[in-house]
């Protein structure tokens, strides 16, 4: 029957299309007010894994992202333009917590209220310590290198976009451990690729793991196809902290 081939073909753009926003894990709002030493904290987007509440004696894994400069302010929906929240909100499902910061006007990422974020989370939620994920791009990346230059035993691997290290790539050794993916658009204009490239170089003269891709064709926007690309979080996943 000709009907068949017809069925066939609306069943696969079923399986192909993504996942209504009915579906999609919910992102509720948090709040991290600092510490009695450290007077800064962020409000979040929090997103929890399904099973979380059912699986009581599980540990999860963290991904923390940090956003780029356009989305700071006091309004979590903008963080939902791009990384994690964008792909959460449209459906997709993470088997981890993802934590999605927000920095406030005219401030940039500090890497001390990141870790005590960090060590937040771990303390109030079902966090597998081994497995914490640190990722941001454009000033995100710059705050994800920052954060990992300084606290290089917390986490289990970074993956830092279209970001950079200033002339902190002279501390490449604290971080020749960790598993380190980078990203980065050939035609960036916005944060010149010679950032990625050169911390890239020093890691790999200390014998680091670290892999850099770069996009010949894309400016800053490097993030897009890097959060897209399935086989980025199956890299993420994979990894564990040094020892561990």
């Amino acid at each position: 029957m000709k009907v068949l081939p017809y069925l066939a073909c609306a069943i696969a753009i079923l399986i192909a299309s993504p996942a209504p926003a009915e579906t999609a894990q919910m992102q509720s709002e948090g709040s991290f007010q600092g510490t009695a030493t450290l007077k800064v904290g962020y409000r979040y987007l929090q997103t929890l894994p399904d099973g979380y509440a059912e699986k009581a004696d599980k540990r999860w894994p963290l991904i923390l992202f940090l956003h780029g400069s356009g989305e700071r302010g006091d309004n979590l929906e903008v963080l939902k333009k791009h990384g994690p929240p964008k792909l959460i909100a449209a459906g997709q499902k993470f088997e981890a917590v993802v934590v999605s910061p927000q920095v406030p006007s005219q401030h940039i990422w500090d890497p001390h209220a990141v870790k005590a974020l960090t060590d937040h989370l771990i303390s109030t939620l079902r966090i597998d310590t081994d497995r914490v994920y640190l990722t941001g791009l454009s000033m995100g990346g710059f705050g994800t290198w920052d954060t990992a230059i300084e606290y290089p035993d917390t986490y289990a691997a970074i993956i830092p976009i279209c970001g950079g290290t200033g002339v902190r790539w002279v501390m490449a050794d604290r971080i020749k451990s960790l598993p380190i993916w980078i990203f980065h658009g050939e035609k960036d204009t916005t944060v010149e690729p010679a950032f990625s490239k050169k911390i890239y170089e020093a890691l790999k003269k200390h014998g680091s793991n670290v892999q850099l891709t770069l996009y010949p064709n894309a400016s800053h926007d490097s993030w897009t196809a890097t959060y897209d690309d399935p086989k980025v979080w199956q890299w993420l996943f994979e990894q564990r902290r040094a020892g561990k």
